[in-house]
């Protein structure tokens, strides 16, 4: 009988995987090597003499008990692992009889709590749950989350009466810093509590949608001001793309992101990377060529429909760029040395969901004519992709989690009219390719969002 704690650890023997601890293994005769993986834990080796059956077991084999408990490594990377695979489930909808999820999350508040022991480690695992919260789009996802959060609390071991209380009131503060998560939970919940939910005023608050700008008369999009010593232009050129200066500073309202998010002023494309560009980045970039395609995918960077373009389409602009195609153009591209000075240093990559929306919104807002022709392709972002992008959460949490898929805007030429506007969000995973998908670069300040 094999077991380990915490248990759930791969038993190899004469590395032959066999089974999870807790578990019954038959081995002959012999000298054997006993091994159990879990990972962020370390690996623990066994060297066991199996002697043959005496006479009083002949009708019954002989039983050695291996109980080992495992070391973690570093309990708060082990648990961001956990939490990694928990975001990439979400992705999969809600569970049904036939069809069942991990639980990956409380399984790895489980097996990792005894590590929150450590302050340090235990405010990283905290954080990494506030991160994973945004993943949270079904209720198994939500019984998950909930379910870590008290096993963490509880540094991996079955909550107390006091303790489940005091995990309560975190959740509590935490819905209470995010109102928009009373439309999260309402989505979620079912029966008597969806009701109270939704009946209550804090749902009626937070129902109410904020598509515009309240400052639509005096909306600062392309006056001319000076941000931190930084040459000021109202566009600027980078190879044959130009790009317009929208100044940020404005509280991006609605209910993507948390409340109070801004953005610094930047620099928009002013369309869709065009053909003109994208040929000058394979004739120095090569290996992107539609010709190598084969090797990109073999490298995970495209799929099978990389550069291809669907009939009917509007006829200008780029398609089937994968995410990581985008990111190596703007990679290449750099930004005007004119922008750049002793103090302020700019970068050229793909736009964040937060500019890009509000890009989106001081067009409409404004009636300016700002640069955001948005309805020919979806528009790769920046981000990361979240599907509760409105609960704040750690910058480095989010960071160090990422996500299996990139942030999509805009809506193609395909879609119906209507049906996307400027807050509608998508996401693929960063290797796909669509022909009703592109991008358009920025020009930001580096290293600020």
């Amino acid at each position: 009988m094999v077991k380990s704690e915490p248990w759930g650890a791969a038993v190899l023997v004469d590395g032959v995987y066999m089974e999870t601890a807790p578990c019954k293994v038959f081995v002959p005769k012999g000298r054997h090597r006993i091994e159990l993986i879990l990972p962020g834990f370390r690996s623990m080796q066994i060297e066991k003499d199996i002697g043959g059956r005496l006479f009083a077991s002949l009708m019954f084999p002989a039983k050695i008990a291996i109980n080992e408990k495992l070391e973690a490594v570093s309990p708060a990377a082990a648990f961001n692992d956990y939490a990694g695979e928990y975001a990439a489930w979400s992705f999969t909808g809600e569970p049904r009889a036939a069809y069942q999820i991990p639980m990956s999350l409380s399984d790895g508040a489980y097996r990792l709590g005894p590590g929150a022991s450590d302050p340090a480690a235990r405010e990283s695992m905290e954080d990494t749950i506030t991160a994973a919260a945004r993943f949270a789009v079904t209720r198994a996802g939500l019984r998950d989350l909930v379910r870590a959060k008290t096993l963490l609390d509880n540094q991996g071991l079955s909550p107390s009466p006091l303790s489940l209380l005091a995990s309560a009131a975190n959740m509590v503060a935490f819905l209470d810093e995010n109102p928009q998560a009373v439309l999260w939970l309402g989505s979620l919940l079912t029966g008597e509590a969806q009701s109270a939910i939704a009946s209550s005023a804090w749902y009626a608050d937070a129902a109410v949608p904020s598509h515009l700008y309240p400052e639509t008369a005096n909306l600062p999009l392309l006056n001319g001001v000076q941000i931190d010593s930084a040459p000021v232009f109202q566009t600027v050129q980078a190879g044959s793309l130009r790009f317009t200066r929208v100044i940020g500073g404005l509280p991006l309202l609605g209910s993507n992101f948390p409340a109070g998010t801004t953005v610094d002023t930047f620099y928009i494309c002013d369309t869709v990377i065009s053909a003109a560009a994208w040929e000058a980045f394979l004739v120095a970039q090569p290996r992107w060529r539609k010709e190598n395609v084969e090797a990109l995918m073999k490298e995970g960077l495209v799929t099978d429909d990389y550069l291809e373009t669907a009939p009917g389409g509007p006829g200008e602009g780029v398609a089937g760029i994968s995410w990581y195609a985008a990111k190596a153009f703007c990679e290449w591209l750099a930004p005007p040395s004119a922008l750049s000075s002793s103090v302020v240093q700019w970068e050229l990559r793909l736009p964040t969901e937060a500019e890009w929306e509000y890009v989106a919104k001081a067009s409409e807002a404004s009636g300016s004519g700002a640069p955001l022709d948005t309805g020919r392709f979806w528009e790769w972002c920046e981000d990361p992709f979240a599907p509760l992008g409105f609960l704040a959460t750690p910058t480095d949490a989010s960071a160090a989690l990422g996500s299996p898929e990139r942030s999509l805007r805009g809506g193609s030429w395909a879609n119906f009219s209507g049906s996307i506007g400027n807050e509608t969000r998508a996401s693929l995973p960063p290797s796909f390719c669509s022909p009703f998908v592109s991008f358009r670069p920025v020009i930001a300040l580096r290293g600020r969002p």
